[in-house]
């Protein structure tokens, strides 16, 4: 689908719509956009650094001038390597979304095969990302699959 693009910094506002759209898709208790504010010039930031290691791509509205369809955004971290990935270069997949008003119409699918793309020319040797119930068919038919996941976490 030659509709997605990579996002610029323009976008950014809708960027944050879009992430607080999967936000309130996955935690029912809908959670504040008063931290849109004091995201917005980190996101431009990033979205204006093309060899930064993050990399957004996005669907126009087809029906909404200015406003997106679907995101996705990823990462490019670098980890010590090992057997299975020796350039330790791990990329990680998240704020997948799609505007309630444009799903079904394969947007996601489309995002997520370009960052895939994008991954590979990265040189990436493995792509992990969180699955909600809903996209979990997407992200199989893709080859993702589920790990027993130890993970754990310390808020600062």
């Amino acid at each position: 689908m030659d509709l997605v693009r990579r996002a610029r910094t323009e976008d950014a506002e809708e960027l944050l719509r879009l992430r607080q759209v999967m936000l309130d898709s996955v935690f029912a208790d809908g959670s504040s956009t008063q931290w849109h504010a004091e995201s917005l010039p980190t996101v431009r930031r990033r979205l204006s650094d093309p060899d930064g290691g993050f990399a957004a791509f996005v669907i126009d509205h087809p029906e909404r001038p200015g406003a997106l369809a679907a995101l996705v955004v990823g990462t490019v971290e670098y980890r010590i390597g090992r057997a299975d990935n020796p350039h330790g270069r791990v990329g990680h997949v998240f704020s997948v979304a799609t505007d309630p008003g444009a799903r079904r119409r394969g947007y996601a699918r489309a995002c997520m095969e370009t960052l895939l793309d994008w991954f590979r020319e990265q040189g990436v040797g493995q792509v992990d990302l969180n699955a909600s119930a809903q996209a979990e068919p997407l992200y199989a038919s893709l080859g993702f699959v589920r790990k027993p996941d130890p993970s754990m976490r310390l808020a600062l």
